[in-house]
């Protein structure tokens, strides 16, 4: 399998050096060359199959072979080792819960297997590899947790200093080893910036091994495909037509469920729901696409204001806007609203969300609203502790911290503080 750079402008690379480069030279992200379906079988017996059968042919093909398929199912094994469960809400609705894993956040499946994916790579030869990237919340927290103690490999998160939450910041700041956190004076759109202009800074490129571990990395944004699979397999014994509805920020996620659905996964519509940064709704309505400042909100891993994967999203689609338009709705949703829909949740059906699951449960309910005849499935992305005051100021009541969430706040957070790209350039250059 080759990837080629969606601008246009680099060289095509293997799924080795599309991992390893992180962002393509001329700043474009990679994007498989070519998207074979699974055969009908594969969905026609998918209940038959486990897990770690399911990812391994989801992935076999975007992997090539840059890694034997021994070594892959290693990885995957080691990656896939917690649950996915769906939650049934309503008779037509369902959480799919995404926190299971090591640090309570969706992405602790991308970058599990990113990291052992570098692992693999690292250890055909001895250059280290520095991954560098910004986090808006849990990305950080889940990139840490799976690189931590990796041969040969050192990261550096940069995150926007008072805009994540406390539990949030201490995963990502109290692992030590090969883990610096650099704390920005700034949004995360600041953070991705500097992360982006230090890939092209050939001060730095030419000294060291950049790579990424945001979604714009094939190996974190590709993993995501798994879960939703698993999804349809759980679902497809309820008889009905599924859609999914994904809280959106970068739009890596919900950019891999599409894919899920072009290796012919049965899926009817995708829902985008996101907060007050309401870029791609707007888009959506209007044919017309605006990045803008992101705007701070209770759902902060989804406060961004210019979404690396949209255009990944608009190329499966040729840029054809009536085409996406068919399977893609998007809505955005106030702090207020976000509340409601937590204290509705818990009141209801006593079930308790994370604020980024309650906008998902809001673009899915407002979607049914229209076509009651699906089941609609919405994506909670991480554990309601992770926001832990919002969530009981919210619906009032305590929650039950985890051990391993309550170990992790007694310890002592360790950043740098830095406020623009040349202090990112120079801790770089120093290292």
């Amino acid at each position: 399998m080759k990837y080629y750079s969606l601008n246009k402008k680099a060289p095509m690379v293997s799924f080795k050096e599309a991992v390893i480069k992180g962002i393509a030279p001329d700043r474009g992200l990679y994007f498989p060359e070519d998207i074979q379906p699974l055969p009908a079988s594969f969905f026609d017996n998918i209940e038959s199959l486990s897990n770690h059968e399911i990812a391994l042919k989801a992935i076999q093909q975007f992997v090539g072979d840059d890694i034997p398929e021994k070594a892959l199912k290693e990885i995957l094994e080691d990656v896939l080792d917690f649950n996915f469960p769906v939650v049934p809400i309503t008779n037509n609705i369902g959480a799919l819960e995404l926190f299971h894993g090591p640090t309570m956040a969706f992405k602790d499946v991308g970058a599990r297997f990113m990291a052992r994916c570098l692992g693999y790579f690292s250890n055909e030869k001895s250059t280290e590899i520095t991954v560098l990237v910004a986090t808006s919340g849990d990305t950080g927290g889940a990139v840490a947790n799976g690189f931590l103690g990796v041969s040969g490999v050192k990261v550096v998160i940069l995150y926007p200093s008072g805009k994540v939450s406390d539990i949030q910041e201490k995963q990502l700041t109290t692992l030590g080893k090969n883990i610096t956190a650099l704390e920005v004076d700034g949004t995360f759109d600041d953070c991705q910036e500097m992360v982006k202009s230090a890939f092209l800074d050939k001060d730095i490129t030419e000294k060291m091994q950049l790579t990424s571990a945001n979604s714009i990395n094939v190996a974190r944004w590709l993993p995501q495909m798994f879960y939703f699979l698993f999804t349809y397999k759980h679902a497809k014994s309820l008889g009905k037509e599924i859609i999914f509805s994904v809280p959106s920020g970068n739009f890596g996620n919900i950019c891999a469920g599409i894919m899920a659905q072009k290796l012919g996964m049965p899926c009817k519509h995708f829902i985008a729901a996101t907060n007050a940064n309401d870029i791609v709704p707007h888009f959506m309505a209007t044919g017309s696409y605006n990045p803008k400042a992101s705007i701070a909100t209770i759902s902060n891993a989804m406060d961004v204001g210019d979404p690396s994967n949209f255009i990944r999203i608009r190329h499966l689609y040729k840029d054809n806007f009536q085409e996406l338009s068919k399977n893609l709705s998007s809505y955005s949703f106030t702090d207020e609203e976000t509340k409601q829909a937590m204290l509705s949740l818990y009141n209801d059906y006593n079930y308790v969300a994370d604020p980024h699951g309650a906008v998902g449960y809001l673009g899915l309910k407002k979607y049914l609203d229209k076509h009651p005849e699906y089941y609609g499935i919405f994506l909670e992305t991480a554990h309601p502790v992770k926001f832990l005051d919002v969530v009981e100021d919210t619906i009032q009541e305590n929650i039950e911290m985890p051990d391993s969430i309550a170990k992790l706040l007694g310890k002592k957070k360790k950043s740098i503080r830095i406020s623009n790209y040349q202090e990112v350039k120079d801790f770089l250059s120093t290292k």
